[in-house]
């Protein structure tokens, strides 16, 4: 006889229950990081604007960190951060005080910022244009489109302009979750993100609607078809600024861009969704205040 036979059977240990469990995050982390980081935005807002200016600065700046450094790990791309965060703090600044047309130079500005870097530090490397290539489209799709935001916030009721834009494509993101987790079935795009359902998109169309409605019509004293048609707007533009992110991800091998935010990931894992938002949002509300 065996000594292990006449030791006891272990007793089977029940798994421990996952705290994300079909959400794939901790939801009452995600909730509180969340809600701070709204009181964040609303208090820079509606106390100081050029708060929230740099406040948006710090956030893109971070971002393109984030990114930086999975294209560096991921793919072999060095993205020259000095110029890139330099460039956005200055863009930002006189996108504030002298609208679209400085955003449109200061990208520019920033542009060529990053092309003299390269050129500079080009020595120590053979692929220059891969460089440049990555730093152009980082600087292109984060910089420029949360630039827009800025923009938003830049008019006299701009804290209120900036809110509609914010607080609905929270509504995107609380309602696509929220539907998607309790009745997603049907996936919207597997191959790129296979969490995303079309219910859940469902959901982000009928908040947003609901939202936009309510926010537009209190906030700016727009008509009722100008929220819904803003809030529909906004609801496939965050959908699909997730997805391209999500697509990002995939390409580079990550599940997140960052471990900044818990609950959430990295600090792009949050913008992503506002970045093909922000271009639309001050498009429209442009239009409908003028």
């Amino acid at each position: 006889m065996s000594v292990s036979s006449l030791l006891p059977s272990a007793v089977p240990v029940p798994p421990v229950p996952s705290r994300t469990g079909k959400a794939g995050r901790n939801v009452p982390i995600a909730i509180v990081v969340g809600a701070g980081m709204g009181a964040a935005v609303l208090v820079s807002l509606f106390a100081y604007r050029p708060l929230f200016v740099g406040l948006v600065g710090v956030a893109v700046a971070y971002g393109c960190y984030e990114v930086a450094t999975v294209l560096r790990t991921s793919a072999g791309r060095n993205v020259p951060l000095p110029p890139l965060v330099v460039g956005t703090g200055v863009t930002y600044t006189i996108a504030y005080q002298r609208g679209s047309q400085a955003l449109a130079v200061g990208v520019l500005l920033t542009a060529i910022g990053l092309l003299a870097w390269r050129m500079v530090d080009g020595g120590r490397r053979v692929d220059v244009a891969r460089d440049v290539s990555a730093s152009l489209w980082l600087l292109c799709y984060v910089v420029l489109l949360a630039g827009f935001a800025v923009l938003l916030a830049a008019p006299d009721d701009g804290a209120r302009r900036a809110t509609c834009f914010v607080a609905t494509v929270v509504c995107s993101d609380v309602g696509g979750f929220a539907t998607g987790v309790f009745f997603g079935k049907h996936p919207l795009a597997p191959a790129v993100s296979p969490k995303k359902s079309w219910e859940g998109l469902g959901g982000s169309v009928l908040a947003c609607l609901a939202g936009g409605g309510v926010l537009l019509g209190t906030l700016l004293h727009l008509d009722w078809w100008q929220g819904l048609l803003f809030g529909l707007a906004v609801a496939i533009t965050a959908t699909a600024g997730d997805l391209a992110e999500s697509l990002v991800k995939r390409d580079l091998g990550v599940k997140d861009m960052g471990r900044l935010l818990p609950g959430h990931g990295g600090v792009m894992d949050r913008l992503d969704s506002m970045l093909f938002t922000a271009p639309i949002a001050y498009l429209l509300i442009t239009a409908f205040t003028s």
